[in-house]
């Protein structure tokens, strides 16, 4: 439409209203002028304030709140927590839900605050109020279902052993768990019918879709969990050989690393107030060569502040002592001090978020993967154990034998150590033997 110079907007008005026609929004009202003109008024639904939707549950609010306080959640958290509430809490409402029923009416709005994380955020709210409700014994506990060790009790009796016996840490029985419990449901709980090619059968099947590492784990904890019935005479003598190998040629891979300027980098992008425990905890794994576990459980007990040390208990639950250096003893002191929260525990890194609670192997992962990306360090290894490799190739750059670098690591066989010889690259040039065939044109 041309607009001429010299109209009115009452003009232009009715021109557009002749081509398009009039349209009136949702809820518009229309009202007669004086001058026999009409115009239309929107009108909006007035919404209810936080305190109206949440009404038919105002004795509980208060007391939420201070729950919400009491598990480390910040006054702000609190009342974003509280908004979103009031939203589920007007459509539970709504629903014909009431408080002798809201249990149903959680699980009913499952359907409707689903999709994106802002979408589903009411219903975490929500989740807060119900565990709340039942941590006052306003709601009875949730019906749980048994978990693989009452089903099968063959499970826990394995666990006990294994640490017994073999010394092997939680953390990795829990790598064995998920194995376990698909091999007892697929083979049965009766371990005298396992057949050698129903072992065979269920390793195959299990790995196939995985690569190499997850197929080789498979196989390990499967073979693990079939001798200990041997030993204990649940099973027939043997059957551990049934599970199949998975092709793994010593010394084939190099290590995963990062280059010293990387690595300083990373450090880098955890300076500040805010990232003084992400520092401590890159330290310990770039310097010490650290495990994620291991960093994950370290407690005050283990940390020697007079004589200098670190205690770690590592694989086979031995004990061994690494020297803690004052960069690293100022991270974690500066970490203490300034930036930890205060809660009664033995475990030295926390969680920063509420509820607090000891960090695991898991969030070790994912705070180096964060640094790295704030460091902008592009690897294609992006785990806590690239900064172990990267710790062992720093050594050697600075002279230290292999033998110096597997004592720092706590490598049982020189053999595991072996392997950073590889990036070694001053001691390769010193035994490379001269080149026997023709120099190229």
């Amino acid at each position: 439409m041309r607009v001429e110079h010299g109209q009115s907007g009452r003009q232009i008005g009715a021109r557009a209203a002749a081509i398009f026609g009039q349209v009136e929004r949702p809820g518009a009202r229309r009202i007669n002028r004086t001058d026999g003109t009409t115009m239309t008024r929107s009108t909006r639904k007035k919404h209810q304030s936080v305190d109206d939707r949440l009404r038919w549950l105002a004795p509980h609010v208060d007391s939420f709140r201070t729950w919400l306080g009491e598990k480390g959640y910040s006054a702000a958290t609190i009342t974003e927590v509280v908004r979103l509430l009031a939203c589920w809490a007007e459509w539970v409402r709504n629903a014909g839900f009431d408080m002798n029923s809201i249990e149903q009416g959680f699980a009913a709005s499952a359907a409707v605050f689903r999709g994106g994380k802002t979408a589903r955020a009411p219903l975490g709210a929500a989740a807060l109020f119900i565990d709340y409700l039942r941590n006052c014994s306003l709601l009875p506990p949730p019906e749980r279902s048994p978990s693989p060790e009452e089903i099968w009790p063959v499970l826990p009796s394995f666990r006990a052993w294994m640490h017994e016996q073999r010394g092997v840490a939680t953390s990795t029985l829990d790598t064995y768990q998920s194995t376990l419990v698909a091999l007892l449901a697929t083979l049965g709980g009766d371990p005298s019918g396992y057949t050698a090619a129903a072992v065979r059968g269920f390793v195959l099947d299990r790995a196939s879709p995985h690569g190499r590492g997850r197929a080789q784990g498979i196989a390990v904890a499967t073979r693990a969990f079939l001798r200990y019935l041997v030993a204990t005479g649940q099973c027939p003598v043997g059957r551990d050989h049934a599970v199949p190998g998975f092709a793994n040629w010593q010394l084939a891979t190099t290590p995963r690393f990062l280059s010293t300027a990387d690595v300083g980098r990373v450090l880098a992008a955890c300076d500040g107030e805010d990232r003084l425990r992400d520092r401590a905890v890159v330290l310990l794994l770039a310097r010490l060569g650290l495990r994620a576990s291991e960093v994950a459980h370290l407690g005050f007990a283990q940390i020697d502040w007079a004589a200098g040390w670190l205690t770690v208990a590592g694989k086979a639950r031995r004990d061994e002592r690494l020297p803690l250096t004052q960069e690293i003893g100022d991270a974690i002191i500066a970490y203490i001090e300034r930036a930890r929260p205060r809660v009664t525990t033995a475990r030295v890194f926390l969680t920063d978020a509420a509820p607090v609670c000891q960090l695991s192997r898991v969030a070790v992962k994912c705070i180096v993967r964060r640094a790295l990306d704030r460091a902008g360090v592009d690897s294609p290894h992006r785990g806590a154990h690239v900064l172990r490799h990267s710790a062992a190739t720093a050594m050697l750059g600075h002279g230290v034998s292999l033998s110096g670098v597997g004592a720092v690591l706590r490598h049982r066989s020189p053999s595991t150590t072996a392997l950073y010889a590889k990036v070694d690259i001053i001691a390769l040039v010193k035994v490379a033997q001269p080149w026997g065939g023709r120099l190229p044109c």
